[in-house]
């Protein structure tokens, strides 16, 4: 069996599709499926159904894909190994991150681990925190930091950030130092999109209070978290946000906390990696790093 012919093979599977895979690999999709077909005959199986343009995963292929990730993963390793025993941790370490650790927390992490560890470079993928944890379960990436958790048995999530989501708004909107979650339902709100981590355990909250996310007045949902900030400095409305990502407007004086009584709202970041994925050296090194800042 080809080592080739096992990266086609998964780059196939993850893409569903010969022609894709042709691209993001650079090699033309005759050669593709020539390379597919050769790892079908050598296991005696067929691997992928052609349905007219599209192909579907056979039983054999889901069997042999984790098996196939795991033999890739194990060469990286040993690669990264015999680099890290001569030169120390060193390579590439893409991190996925939901728009918090990414834009806030990540970036003075990276500076303190590249201060001790030179020659790792550093890519920061920002996503919502359900585009990243799906990522990790797809394969597409070996780690990221997300704001929320999905039941798994497939995934480890572990805590690494406190954080808390706090009430803001300008004098305009909301003039007064507490609110109670009743009233607050009358003021205009922002809200982030769907598969946010801070809207999700914002409504996580209200259900506890038995209140209904529907009963808000929405005057506009927001893709980001700077896109929320600066509607709420414009006055558009009130929103719930992270104290880390609201901090310097805070000091700053140009948006105010509003208490929320009788509620606080404190929450957790975790570190989201598949369970049976080895991860190479320069992401354990970080992992490590980021449990102990």
């Amino acid at each position: 069996m080809d080592i080739h012919h096992l990266k086609i093979f998964v780059t196939v599977y993850k893409n569903k599709s010969f022609t894709r895979a042709s691209e993001v690999l650079n090699i033309s999709q005759p050669t593709i499926s020539e390379h597919i077909k050769n790892l079908e005959h050598s296991l005696g199986c067929r691997l992928f159904d052609r349905l007219g343009r599209s192909i579907m995963a056979t039983a054999e292929a889901e069997v042999l894909y984790p098996r196939a990730l795991q033999v890739l993963d194990d060469l990286d390793q040993i690669k990264d190994e015999i680099t890290a025993a001569g030169t120390g941790i060193k390579g590439d370490l893409l991190i996925g991150a939901s728009t918090i650790p990414g834009a806030y927390i990540l970036p003075r992490l990276a500076y303190t681990f590249k201060k001790q560890y030179p020659e790792v470079a550093f890519e920061i993928l920002i996503e919502d925190s359900g585009k990243i944890t799906d990522m990790v379960l797809q394969h597409d990436l070996l780690c990221g930091i997300v704001g929320a958790k999905i039941p798994s048995d497939k995934l480890d999530f572990t805590p690494v950030i406190e954080d808390e989501l706090v009430l803001v708004a300008t004098s305009k909107v909301l003039d007064r130092k507490s609110i109670t979650l009743d009233r607050l339902a009358a003021i205009p709100f922002l809200q982030r999109e769907m598969g946010s981590g801070t809207r999700q355990t914002f409504e996580d909250f209200l259900e506890k209070q038995n209140i209904p996310p529907g009963s808000f007045n929405i005057v506009a949902t927001l893709g980001s978290t700077s896109a929320v900030k600066q509607a709420v400095k414009e006055s558009l409305g009130a929103s719930v946000i992270s104290r880390i990502a609201v901090k310097e407007e805070l000091d700053s004086k140009s948006l105010h906390e509003i208490q929320l009584r009788n509620l606080r709202m404190k929450r957790k970041f975790y570190l989201v990696r598949q369970k049976k994925r080895t991860l190479p050296p320069q992401y354990l090194a970080f992992c490590n790093h980021l449990k102990n800042a």
